[in-house]
């Protein structure tokens, strides 16, 4: 299963593109209602999360287990998941490590802090194509790695009976 943290995802399309094309089921998690594209190998539910801008976060940490692909640019999430054996990549070609969790997680709140204290004025950088094909390249293999994986084991062992 791929669980797409959709509020404010530019890689939508190569989402489902991607998740068309290995014909791994998707869903995607947003406050509001977002169209989903009728694609023929494309197995995907829309799951409307009203509430706070946690909401979203707190449905998928809450439903994703080990083997799925959890897709988000949201450090926290990404650290409640990834520690539990989670595979998570964020939008922009990255993937979130059990290594290096903590470090963005503590980057993000000195971050903070610092905007808060007006010491930082500006964001990350905009998001451009060179990102969204680092994200497509990562997702692609990620993705193909669970069809395999599914396809594994879906086969009888050898030398049994089915």
């Amino acid at each position: 299963m791929i669980y797409l943290d959709a509020d404010a995802c530019p890689v939508k399309e190569q989402v489902y593109k991607v998740a068309a094309r290995y014909r791994i089921p998707l869903t995607v998690v947003a406050n509001s209602p977002l169209r989903i594209p009728h694609q023929a190998d494309l197995t995907a539910r829309m799951e409307v999360v009203p509430g706070s801008p946690d909401a979203a976060d707190d449905w998928i940490a809450e439903r994703a287990v080990p083997g799925d692909l959890v897709l988000t640019a949201d450090i926290p999430l990404a650290a409640r998941v990834v520690p539990n054996g989670i595979r998570c990549l964020d939008f922009r070609g990255g993937e979130y490590s059990p290594s290096r969790i903590g470090d963005a997680l503590a980057s993000r709140d000195l971050n903070a802090h610092l905007r808060a204290m007006g010491m930082i004025t500006g964001g990350p950088p905009a998001f451009s194509p060179r990102d969204r094909g680092q994200f497509s390249s990562l997702l692609d293999a990620a993705v193909g790695k669970m069809a395999r994986e599914a396809a594994a084991k879906a086969k009888p062992a050898a030398g049994t009976m089915s």
